[in-house]
């Protein structure tokens, strides 16, 4: 019996070296999208930002980003995603300590980043939200890991307007919503959003003059983030 116990802990042990923080609880996979268009003229959205985003990283092993900008997808406007768990090779004894001390430094490394996408060069015109939201989820897809929670941060007023979506021209009646949600799939510009949870902050900031659009055009986003597969889509 000891040699079986025995046995066990080596195979156990071999199986904790192959993955970063073996004994520390595991964290989100997660993106932050923040919109460098005219969402981001006012300040309360840089605020939005300071105040949100720390919160929302400290539940995070890993974070990716992506700027709103007129050509999202293909932007030179780039960060780096940020590594937030210590790998096993930073780390090799699994020890808290040295773990929290990696966690907390990278932690600093995200809001400057976050930031920094605010002052993305003005790319054509308009905005292209999905462009942002596909290059986000393409980042964090390939670090997915089985039993991870997968989550994005959204800093924008959502008014995609370039490309085959334009929020301001859009029919909202529910039939019409739903044609276009199943047009958008279909053509996979909406990114699989399968099992993630998705928050938006400042969403319709800069509202037109029309005040009746308001609510549907809370339902479209809703009901087409939930389409594409999210479990939670909440729009503040």
């Amino acid at each position: 019996m000891t040699g079986l116990r025995g046995a066990l802990a080596v195979v156990l042990l071999g199986v904790c070296a192959l993955v970063a923080g073996c004994g520390s609880e595991a964290r989100a996979v997660c993106g932050t999208v923040v919109d460098s268009t005219s969402y981001a003229e006012p300040a309360t959205s840089r605020t939005d930002v300071q105040e949100k985003l720390p919160a929302f990283a400290d539940g995070c092993d890993w974070m990716a980003f992506a700027a709103v900008t007129g050509t999202s997808e293909s932007s030179p406007c780039r960060q780096e995603p940020v590594p937030v768990a210590a790998t096993q090779a930073e780390n090799p004894n699994d020890n808290p300590v040295v773990g929290d001390k990696i966690r907390a430094h990278r932690i600093t490394q995200i809001l400057p980043r976050a930031l920094q996408l605010f002052d993305c060069p003005t790319e054509g015109k308009g905005s292209d939200v999905l462009g942002a939201l596909r290059y986000v989820v393409k980042q964090m897809s390939a670090q997915r890991h089985p039993g991870q929670p997968h989550q994005i941060i959204v800093f924008s007023d959502l008014i995609n307007n370039r490309g085959d979506l334009d929020v301001n021209k859009l029919d909202l009646s529910e039939g019409a919503r739903k044609q276009k949600i199943q047009e958008l799939v279909g053509s996979h510009l909406l990114p699989d959003l399968t099992g993630y949870t998705v928050v938006v902050h400042g969403f319709l900031r800069k509202k037109g003059s029309d005040p009746d659009r308001f609510p549907l055009l809370e339902s479209f986003w809703h009901e087409a983030l939930t389409a594409a597969g999210a479990t939670t889509a909440d729009l503040l």
